[in-house]
């Protein structure tokens, strides 16, 4: 697989309308009952990886402050078409995640962390987000699973076509090293009359990891993990689990554990 153009630049234009199905308002109902479940109902609350501000626009709504984070400006040109005025939105890699004063909550939804397919990256993350937390602040954020990767999505070639736009999904799944690789081929309609489309090519990489190692990551951090969770419940993954939460609090006390208890 070639790699043709910077993830989120092209598809950023036609994001949204191939994402009409996602079912955004009861992601953030779920999100919203975790960060009330932490304590966490009001202050300022920081989502990475926001994309065209889906959720952020609901965080605001729901009454936080909200900060919104991509490293995609295409993506962050279309979040500020639907935000409020006053959700600040920065141009960044979340791996050097800055922010002016410390923040009640950073949150991470439909599948941002799983992009980090180096550990190191991963870390790196976590490490940054804990230095912008205030004290006892909540990290919320999801991530899909290997049993995903392998079974849902595996190597399939996957398409949708509509009026202005189309996609062809090429992907692949390495067991081994538990990333998963897909080339998005997207063409969009730009000239109606001529009936003119643009092909981009972009290529995706994101990995699985076990929870277990993302538990003792984010433990060496300095975060406690509050719960794990299969997605939309408060049940604890299983092996067909396709989502899952992950609900971490900065640890206050350095010489304290984990609070989650499998």
């Amino acid at each position: 697989m070639k790699e043709e153009n910077q993830i989120y630049g092209g598809f950023a234009r036609v994001y949204d309308l191939f994402m009409d199905e996602v079912p955004y308002q009861e992601w953030s109902d779920y999100l919203f009952g975790l960060l009330e479940g932490e304590g966490v109902s009001r202050g300022t609350v920081v989502d990475l990886a926001c994309g065209t501000g889906e959720i952020a626009w609901r965080l605001r709504r729901k009454g936080y402050e909200t900060i919104g984070v991509d490293i995609s400006q295409e993506m962050l040109e279309i979040a500020s078409q639907k935000c409020p005025s006053d959700v600040l939105l920065l141009h960044q890699d979340m791996r050097e995640l800055e922010l002016h004063a410390p923040v009640e909550g950073v949150v991470c939804l439909c599948d941002g962390m799983n992009y980090m397919i180096a550990e190191e990256d991963l870390t790196k993350v976590f490490d940054r987000v804990a230095s912008c937390l205030a004290e006892g602040g909540v990290f919320i954020f999801d991530m899909k699973t290997e049993y995903f990767y392998r079974e849902i999505l595996g190597d399939r070639i996957l398409a949708d076509n509509r009026e202005d736009a189309s996609y062809i999904w090429d992907n692949e799944y390495d067991g081994d090293s538990g990333i998963n690789t897909y080339l998005l081929t997207l063409y969009e309609l730009v000239d109606d009359d001529e009936d003119l489309f643009l092909r981009t090519d972009e290529l995706h990489r994101q990995r699985a990891y076990p929870p277990e190692q993302v538990r003792g990551m984010l433990e060496a951090s300095g975060f406690m993990l509050a719960g794990i969770y299969e997605a939309m419940t408060e049940r604890p993954p299983d092996e067909k689990s396709q989502r899952i939460y992950f609900v971490a609090r900065l640890r206050e006390d350095p010489d304290t554990g984990s609070v989650y208890e499998k």
